[in-house]
């Protein structure tokens, strides 16, 4: 049976399951849970993901959820996976690891909340947390500075001195690409200091094209109408302050 992949492409963690599922050459059906709409709290997707969670896969009876899980089960269950995404030396496989390990606690817990509640929270029918807002804010700038200086460090264009990506590297540079949905003042205040991770984020992208790009669409797509938004609300603004 077709490996299952359930996954909304607003989500960062299912874009890069899915990104390495293309690249890689692994035959999938993706089936689209669209947090906007609550369907990932469905009574069928509780029954594969119980959290309530994207992504989420199955594959014949075998069910799976968390992004890092999925993509160490994706390499060790399909064959042709090139070793670089996840190596059999065990010691540079466990210093993966300690990337995605650092990952959920630190860049995910501040890019993720940080976007939320700048940008997204009215999209999904909440309300914005300013102090939330900023307290992220915080953990995203030094997880950054911490990519930078510790992961980033050595001749290598990716993690841990790689050359060439690895499972870690899309996982956090999808996760960065979030930022994408900010207005340019505040993506560039933020990303504009980081050259190093500017360049990293570049290499992830043109190593993986043109998958990077094909699912990284959404996000795109999202930035031009909150873009035309945010003009047509300038515009009745200021026609509303000259009547």
């Amino acid at each position: 049976m077709k490996l299952k992949v359930y996954a909304d492409r607003m989500s960062q963690p299912s874009r890069a399951v899915l990104i390495f599922c293309k690249v890689n050459g692994i035959d999938f059906e993706e089936i689209k849970v669209e947090i906007s709409k609550r369907q990932q709290s469905s009574p069928e997707f509780q029954a594969i993901n119980p959290f309530k969670k994207l992504p989420a896969i199955v594959d014949g009876r075998f069910k799976l959820f968390e992004s890092h899980a999925i993509l160490i089960y994706l390499v060790s269950a399909f064959p042709g996976v090139a070793d670089h995404w996840y190596p059999a030396d065990i010691s540079r496989r466990a210093k993966i690891h300690s990337v995605l390990d650092w990952h959920h606690m630190n860049l995910r817990r501040g890019a993720a909340t940080f976007v939320l509640n700048t940008v997204l929270a009215p999209i999904l029918g909440l309300p914005l947390n300013q102090q939330a807002a900023a307290e992220a804010e915080n953990i995203l700038i030094s997880s950054l500075s911490k990519i930078e200086n510790i992961w980033l460090k050595g001749n290598g264009r990716y993690l841990l001195g790689g050359l060439q990506p690895s499972i870690a590297d899309l996982s956090l540079v999808c996760e960065i690409m979030q930022l994408e949905l900010l207005d340019e003042k505040d993506r560039d205040r933020i990303l504009g200091p980081h050259k190093k991770v500017q360049q990293w984020i570049e290499s992830t992208r043109n190593a993986t094209r043109p998958h990077f790009d094909e699912v990284h669409n959404v996000l795109y797509k999202l930035k031009m109408k909150l873009r035309d938004a945010g003009m047509d609300s300038r515009i009745k603004t200021g026609l509303t302050s000259k009547m």
